[in-house]
């Protein structure tokens, strides 16, 4: 068996080796992964300048690469350039905070590096751990988080998925690993509305020009059997199947167009 890993959170970010850790027993490992942060970029792909893979020592010794570019550029390359075959898995993550809702399948850098697999019938996991300020602790320069439960119920998807396949009419799984976890089973749920409302900062220059910030403010899930929900308040890992077939009701368009 082999795996392919990649993240959006970069290369030297503690999460990806955290997966490394937590499935190295079970399969072949390769990770490829952006050099910098690129979080919050989703499914772009550079296509007009070049892109360079540069060899990296992870923490245990071994050796990773690092590549200038997005996530996605990242699975390309680990797909069709590193490895020699096609893996039979692929990881995303672990991700710095939660990527829940619907707006998240189209921003996230993490769901972007699934998507990229995914696409080509690779079985797919996006996992991401939310994240308190108290668990928040500065190692090297980055952030290190206990990633405990979240490696024990990723290796035991790894292992069903070995085991079993990925499920019907699912194209990869994102799994959120709550800050406080209440069990060690999972929420199977569906996406919420929403992660975030954007909120647009106005700031101004030396010379009284303005600029933005964009943020947002974490939106309320006060909706039973989504993953904000079930995340957020309850506190469980969270398990929603994906689709990357995004074509609406066609029916309705014929109707529509034929009123």
């Amino acid at each position: 068996m082999k795996a392919l890993i990649s993240n959006d959170d970069g290369i030297t970010a503690s999460g990806i080796f955290a997966v490394k850790q937590a499935i190295e027993d079970l399969c072949d490992v390769t990770v490829v992964a952006p050099e910098i942060q690129q979080s919050g970029i989703g499914h772009a792909l550079t296509l007009f300048e070049p892109l360079r893979i540069n060899q990296r020592i992870l923490e245990d010794g071994s050796i990773g690469y690092a590549v200038t570019g997005t996530p996605t550029d990242a699975v390309t390359l680990g797909l069709f350039e590193i490895m020699d075959e096609k893996p039979d898995i692929m990881i995303s993550g672990i991700n710095t905070g939660f990527n829940i809702g619907k707006s998240e399948l189209t921003t996230s850098g993490t769901i972007g590096a699934a998507i990229e697999a995914a696409s080509f019938g690779i079985p797919t996991i996006a996992i991401s751990q939310s994240v308190t300020r108290d668990d928040i602790k500065f190692e090297n320069g980055q952030i290190n988080l206990d990633y405990s439960h979240a490696q024990k119920m990723l290796r035991k998807l790894v292992k069903h998925i070995f085991k079993k396949g990925m499920p019907e009419d699912c194209d990869l799984l994102n799994l959120n690993i709550p800050s406080n976890p209440s069990s060690d089973e999972f929420e199977v749920v569906r996406l919420a509305n929403r992660m975030y409302m954007p909120s647009i900062e106005t700031r101004y220059d030396p010379r009284k020009k303005p600029y933005y910030w964009i943020s947002g403010e974490l939106c309320d899930f006060p909706e039973k059997g989504t993953d904000g929900n079930s995340l957020i308040y309850d506190q469980k890992t969270t398990l929603t199947p994906i689709k990357i077939d995004q074509t609406g009701d066609k029916d309705s368009l014929k109707k529509w167009l034929g009123d």
